[in-house]
């Protein structure tokens, strides 16, 4: 009978080496929760280029006679061991690799373990960057190559080399605990040590992470800028511009620093559009703008209905043919086939291509009119045509006119009109006559009596009043410088887009502009036919255009300081009158609400209009995340700030559904 073979164990304390394939992991291990492949990958790339700096401390394996088996369980290092197990898997080492490792059988391995994972204090994440720092500065190390020989991404070297390199006095507070690391990763932002330390000077009490971020980039332009988004931040760094980025939050393409290079970019760009669209539609002038210049001081004229051309028509009829029979054809299908849906797209094309040669600038009004590109908010291009300068308009003695409208004549109507004007300058040269026998004076007292006259009968008649003050309005809004009104109310038009930036490009203002240029289309070009034109439209039509001309002078826009309480009490009995529900106009977004108040302000927003446990969900968050997560909390409520907010009349209590609206929101989502 052969006896067994004995393990020697070597003695406690002594280090040996022992092949990889014999280390197990330790029953007696007092960490429980295995490594995460990340901990894994670290240690793996750190010992591919530096080999195991620390020994593993084992036990030998024994069975249950208490014989060595050969084998020896890990009690401390098992992070190690597994990176060792995975670079085997990747064929780097052998499974036999040679690991150094100390003997211990003296203490209690559980609690070496124990002892090991809790007796230890973590380096100071400053002691971190600044050492990150001294790699690539001193050794010249890339953020790749630290990224490798750590076993972190090369965003998280780029990271702590951005901490390393802010001012070190900043860093010291930072040591102290007189600042967090999130405001450290806001003075991060730049480089500049200089200006990270002004700033910090500067700051109050109100040391917020977003404060510090505002504060650095105060000249530079982000890149959701409509210039940036216009000119493009490919095009911008092709001709020599440097961006700065927020390694630290989602900066959305971050920084633009040189606001000289861009501003340089947008207006050549602006002002290729202007030239293209004046080579392509024949206006006799274009001018770039960044914003549209409101006080141009120019009559507009508007495009007016024409009939399409015998070719044009015959294409629409085909292509609308074509649009309704394929809509029949997959009228019950739950998903359209790629190409149907394609085709469908390209059909829509054509017919608004098609359906836009209707409307037509009469050719006189090209060829001494004007148009201005400008830049919506979103950074597209928005051209606004027909401006005729002062200088540019036709003589009176050429046009035997008054005053033009914004609008030209309706096709086929022109011959009426020359009629009605001379039916009405025969009238006018018998009264011209008779004035010229009259001294001035009395000319004055007779038409005094006869306002007199006017006052009377009209206050007596509260419909042609109504015709009479419809006319008033449409000569004073359609027509400059006419002169025709004989009711002495002017309106006075505020311009919105001075105090709320954007407001132009919303479906709400998008419909009031086509409403207007609806009318506009309509109003006769001489203004001398203007009370004949409010005459004879029919009740609701002439109602439709005295509340669209009184409508554009309401002023409900409150101002700091503003002296006129009684106007915007006022305004809100209004808001009541018509019924208005602001929530089909305007939505709580990050760039109209949310991201202009504190963080008090947006979790306020969801306690009202969702929950209080919603709120405090979110309360922990940072202010970019609260305001981002509030606005998908608070889209499908119907949420509004007490200043948009329109008390209820008892009638409309009783009715809660009568309440008047469009839902312009809604439709700009779809």
């Amino acid at each position: 009978m052969s006896a067994k073979s004995v393990e020697i164990i070597p003695a406690s304390g002594t280090e040996t080496f022992i092949p990889l394939n014999k280390l197990k992991k330790s029953p007696n291990n007092a960490r429980k929760t295995p490594h995460s492949e990340a901990a894994i990958e670290g240690y793996a790339a750190s010992i591919a280029a530096k080999g195991i700096l620390q020994n593993l401390v084992v036990e030998p394996e024994l069975d249950g006679e208490g014989v060595a088996t050969g084998f020896y369980l890990v009690t401390i290092g098992e992070g190690r061991r597994l990176a060792q197990l995975l670079r085997v898997k990747r064929k780097e080492i052998r499974k036999t690799e040679a690991i150094r490792c100390i003997i211990d059988t003296a203490n209690d391995p559980h609690e070496i373990s124990l002892d090991e994972n809790v007796t230890r204090e973590n380096m100071h994440p400053a002691d971190q960057f600044e050492a990150f720092r001294k790699l690539s500065e001193e050794r010249g190390f890339g953020a790749e190559e630290i990224a490798a020989r750590f076993g972190v991404t090369a965003h998280v070297v780029r990271q702590r080399l951005r901490l390393g390199a802010v001012s070190p006095k900043l860093v010291q507070l930072y040591r102290d605990g007189d600042l967090t690391l999130e405001q450290l990763m806001a003075f991060a932002i730049t480089d500049d040590q200089v200006r990270q330390e002004n700033v910090f000077e500067r700051l109050s009490y109100d040391r917020d992470a977003s404060t510090i971020r505002r504060l650095l980039t105060a000249t530079h332009v982000a890149a959701t800028d409509r210039r940036a988004r216009f000119v493009g931040l490919e095009a911008y760094v092709e001709a020599g511009g440097t961006i700065l980025r927020d390694l630290f939050t989602e900066d959305r393409g971050g920084y633009l620093e040189d606001l000289a290079l861009l501003d340089l970019l947008v207006t050549a760009r602006l002002g290729r559009e202007a030239d293209a669209l004046r080579a392509a539609e024949g206006w006799k002038w274009t001018e770039p703008h960044l914003d549209f210049p409101h006080a141009h001081g120019m009559r507009r004229a508007y495009p007016h209905q024409v009939e399409l051309s015998a070719e044009d028509q015959a294409t629409l009829q085909v292509v609308q043919a074509e649009f309704d029979r394929l809509t029949e054809q997959y009228s019950t299908a739950e998903e359209l086939p790629d190409e149907v849906d394609a085709r469908f797209g390209e059909l829509e094309i054509q017919i608004e291509q098609l359906e836009a040669k209707r409307q037509a600038y009469d050719p006189g009004d090209i060829a001494r009119g004007g148009a201005f590109v400008t830049l919506n908010h979103d950074g597209t291009v928005r051209i606004e045509r027909g401006f005729i300068r002062p200088e540019d308009e036709k003589p009176q003695s050429e046009t035997g006119q008054d005053g033009d409208a914004q609008a030209p004549d309706e096709e086929g109507e022109g011959n009426d009109q020359v009629k009605r004007e001379g039916e009405g300058e025969e009238a006018e040269n018998e009264e011209e006559d008779e004035e010229q026998r009259l001294s001035d004076t009395l000319v004055r007292d007779l038409t005094a009596h006869r306002t007199l006259g006017l006052r009377l009968n009209l206050s007596e008649q509260p419909d042609v009043a109504i015709m009479a003050l419809t006319h008033a309005l449409a000569a004073q809004i359609f027509y400059i410088g006419a002169n025709a009104h004989v009711v002495g109310i002017q309106p006075v038009k505020t311009d919105l887009a001075v105090h709320a930036p954007g407001i132009e490009d919303t479906p709400a203002s998008k419909a009031w502009s086509d409403r207007h240029a609806n009318w506009a289309r309509q109003m006769p070009r001489d203004v001398a036919r203007l009370w004949e034109f409010v005459t004879e439209l029919d009740h609701d039509s002439r109602m439709a255009l005295f509340a669209h001309c009184t409508a554009l002078t309401v002023n409900a826009v409150k101002l700091p300081f503003d002296l006129r309480p009684r106007a915007l009490a006022a305004a809100s009995r209004l808001a009541g009158a018509v019924g208005l529900d602001m929530t089909g106009y305007w939505r709580p977004t990050v760039p109209s609400y949310l991201g202009r108040v504190t963080k008090a302000g947006i979790l306020d927003a969801v306690r009202e209009g969702v929950s209080e446990e919603a709120a405090e969900r979110l309360s922990g968050m940072k202010k970019a995340e609260m305001a981002a997560a509030a606005e998908q909390l608070l889209a499908a409520t119907d949420w509004l700030p007490a200043v948009l907010r329109t008390a209820r009349t008892e009638d409309q209590a009783r009715a809660p559904d009568k309440t008047q609206g469009h839902d312009f929101c809604s439709q700009a989502a779809e």
